[in-house]
């Protein structure tokens, strides 16, 4: 099943490239990195078992049977002998949607050859969507653990005992609950694909002080939706629930090269981008209907293999491993990307407009990632000559396709997100000037002062960087938007939104007195349509309103007269405990906050670096960045200490709702209990691994009351890691959104709670041995 993915990494395999099995030269092209062992679950019989379960009604018992050379049978008395539940039919999206959550969950059971064939996938499209797919080689670690190929044995006497454990462990800690059905992965698809039984457009304020907010699709798949309608990124469902709280926009991810022909410079462009067209043509009208605009996210441009230069080697820029940029020093490149704006706007005509990033993200023109002077035709330029150049070719060409149609750029990377106001000085007068309100604030968590690095929500903005370069854009005459996140961020991006309406909210007043004239409230993540998105909407009027009244307003409509002051008292304790987040780059990419309780403890270290976004390991000292481990985990903590109380009071709330508006409430609280286990479960893996590693660091120098309260330690986080665990798996089998993000797809499913539980009850029992055993 081929995916044609339209967010290009486009970046090296370092460390070489491996063979997946066999060592035949089809399987040559996928990476490997540096050459390390796979990681063998201590609490599993084998790693067949191991297998088995991790892939339980996330694939065909017929699949795993295939791959391990087994029969149906054999598979389903092996996942009946560990307790799992009856075999349940496999989501139809599991494919689409699911596929990157399949290749994390068996990175270090299965070898390349294996992964394959569970994949259905070619060498060169799992090569493809490594590379190309939103960084998953980084969020994978870039580099393949080593893995012997499974098969299938009759379990011995050892791991029969074992399987009965694990199965009375289950029937022990989720009794029936775990046979019981439950809301199947993706059925949010479903749901928010389905129309709203009376719809009518709002009619918007005639002149609203911020007059485009758009956002990503909660759906969209990285996929090629332009060329496969079935993938549809805006059902009518969803447009209609956007428009209901206030968006008017919606971005869209593509690739030049495919929406535009070549002409005669670049012949093999352009294959099927009639057949694209035509189906943007289709969603600019379907989403027209509902007051929403399409706006094409430009990175461009895309950067090519270095055999695409052998005949136009003075077109080839910077390199980074076996791709080339394409030198927008060259003139037939920028006369290319003009034509092939014109094309598609001009075919297009009701497209909103672009949306443009050209620094950072994937290798585009030659000071994309700061390296033009390695290039011949940039090295006497500046990064302000080619950026400036890049933006004004692509506003030419949409401008003369359509001149009614927005240009916005995004500053997002410019100087290594730092000052660029010769930059914006530079810009054509008909762009609009994005940046990230909070970035560069500076706050101060736990002690340790820090500054704001990527979106957040738990430090208002604006910051000074913002501030700066709009003043900037406005002196220069350019229209003004902010990049922002109102439902979720990296802080924790595997709930659709956090019930935080008080920072919200003070967030949008600030920027009130700014006067910007557009707002991007939702990258790749946070485009869920949300009370969040509900309260922006609210609060763009003129003259501005009273915060105090607009909260007020939404708490009456969510949680009816009765409910809405318990709600409003929860979203402050909510909040103010938000506030306490010990954000950093690091926390933010590489701790377990994303996953929370499914994340594995090990007995022992295993010397894996956490991922960005993908696998955390026990790599305390990678989830920290600045924080001291004490504070680290103390500031977590904090959030849970202040969150707990805002839980109960937003219980009562949904208590009073009335019962046509209960479903929402309910949402707000499933959403806020699962974030505070995911907060709590930080600072428990943090404690565990600190006290871990002090037990079998020291043990010969420690006193035996010292290892006594060590032991203590270890044995309170991983009792309270089972309750968390339990808990979540509950709310997570209530609710398909939990453990969802659209570019991560589930960052974990029900059996992996179970799992913990049983990771955890095996650590209790054999803690001891394992570090007698590493010593």
């Amino acid at each position: 099943m081929k995916r044609i993915v339209v967010l290009a990494v486009l970046m090296a395999f370092p460390g070489g490239i491996a063979s997946a099995g066999d060592g035949s030269a089809d399987e040559m092209i996928l990476p490997q990195g540096d050459v390390r062992a796979s990681i063998v679950s201590s609490h599993f019989p084998d790693r067949v078992h191991e297998f088995v379960w991790r892939n339980w009604n996330a694939v065909e018992p017929a699949k795993l049977a295939q791959i391990l050379n087994a029969s149906v049978e054999q598979i389903t008395a092996l996942a009946e002998s560990m307790g799992l539940p009856p075999v349940t039919a496999v989501p139809p999206e599991q494919g689409q949607r699911g596929y990157i959550t399949l290749i994390r969950r068996n990175w270090h059971l299965l070898p390349y050859e294996q992964l394959l064939e569970l994949l259905e996938m070619t060498p060169e499209q799992l090569a493809f969507t490594l590379r190309e797919d939103d960084f998953l080689w980084i969020k994978l670690g870039q580099l393949k653990p080593t893995c012997q190929p499974l098969r299938y044995n009759p379990p011995e006497e050892t791991a029969q005992r074992r399987a009965a454990e694990i199965r009375h462990v289950v029937e022990m800690d989720f009794g029936e609950e775990i046979r019981q059905p439950a809301e199947p992965r993706f059925d949010f698809v479903r749901q928010l694909s389905k129309p709203l039984p009376s719809f009518s457009l709002t009619k918007l304020e005639e002149d609203p002080p911020v007059s485009l907010r758009f956002v990503h699709s909660y759906v969209a798949v990285y996929g090629d939706p332009l060329l496969n309608p079935q993938l549809d990124p805006y059902p009518t469902g969803l447009l209609q629930r956007l428009s209901a709280v206030g968006i008017n926009g919606v971005w869209l991810h593509a690739v030049l090269r495919d929406i535009a022909p070549g002409d005669t410079t670049f012949p093999e462009f352009g294959t099927n981008h009639e057949q694209r067209l035509a189906n943007l043509q289709a969603l600019v009208e379907q989403a027209k209907k509902y007051g929403i605009r399409i706006y094409l996210y430009m990175n461009e441009p895309r950067a090519m293999p270095a055999s695409f230069f052998k005949n136009r080697p003075e077109m080839g820029g910077v390199q980074e491993g076996d791709y080339t940029a394409l030198c927008t020093s060259h003139p037939a490149v920028r006369k290319w990307m003009g034509d092939a704006l014109a094309y598609v706007f001009g075919q297009v005509p009701g497209l909103g407009g672009v949306y443009m990033i050209t620094a950072s993200e994937n290798l585009t023109n030659c000071a994309s990632h700061g390296g033009w002077h390695a290039c011949p035709h940039c090295q006497t330029r500046s990064d302000t000559d080619i950026l400036a150049e890049v933006v004004a070719v692509i506003e030419e060409g949409v401008h003369r396709g359509n001149p009614n149609a927005d240009v916005l750029v995004s500053d997002w990377g410019w100087r290594g997100h730092g000052e660029a106001v010769d930059i914006i000085a530079r810009l054509p007068k008909a762009i609009w000037l994005m940046s990230v309100s909070e970035w560069a604030k500076s706050i101060e968590r736990g002690g340790i002062e820090t500054k704001v690095g990527e979106y957040s929500i738990s430090a208002v903005g604006p910051g000074p960087r913002a501030l700066q370069h709009w003043t900037a854009a406005t002196q220069a005459g350019l229209k003004t938007a902010a990049e922002i996140q109102f439902n979720n961020t990296c802080e924790i991006a595997s709930l659709p939104y956090l019930p935080v309406m008080d920072l919200v909210a003070e967030h949008i007043h600030n920027l009130a007195s700014v006067q910007l004239n557009g707002m991007l409230i939702g990258w790749t993540m946070g485009g869920y349509p949300s009370p969040n998105f509900q309260l922006a909407q609210l609060l763009n009027r003129k003259p501005t309103p009273n915060v105090d009244t607009v909260l007020d307003r939404l708490a009456q409509e969510r949680f009816g007269s009765e409910g809405a002051s318990h709600a409003r008292t929860a979203w402050t304790f909510l909040s103010d405990a938000f506030r306490q987040y010990p954000f950093h780059i690091s926390v933010v990419y590489c701790s377990p906050v994303q996953i929370g309780p499914a994340n594995a403890l090990y007995p022992t270290k295993t010397d894996y670096h956490a991922t960005m976004w993908g696998i955390p390991y026990d790599d305390l000292d990678g989830w920290r960045g600045p924080y001291p481990p004490e504070v680290f985990a103390a500031q977590f903590e904090k959030i849970v200490e202040g969150w707990l109380p805002g839980i109960a009071e937003l219980q009562v709330a949904v208590e009073k709702t009335p019962p046509d508006r209960r479903p929402e409430a309910q949402a707000d609280l499933r959403f806020a209990r699962a974030a505070a286990i995911h907060f709590q479960s930080v600072a428990n893996q943090a404690r565990y691994i600190l006290a871990r590693d002090a037990l079998a660091g020291s043990l010969s120098t420690l006193s035996p009351e010292q290892c006594h309260r060590l032991r203590v330690e270890i044995k309170r986080c991983l009792e309270s890691e089972i309750v968390l665990a339990r808990q979540l798996f509950t709310l997570t089998r209530e609710d398909s959104r939990i453990g969802f993000e659209p570019s991560c797809q589930y960052f974990y499913l029900p059996l992996d709670l179970v799992e913990k539980v049983i990771n955890c009850r095996w650590l209790l029992d054999h803690f001891e041995d394992s570090i007698a055993d590493a010593l």
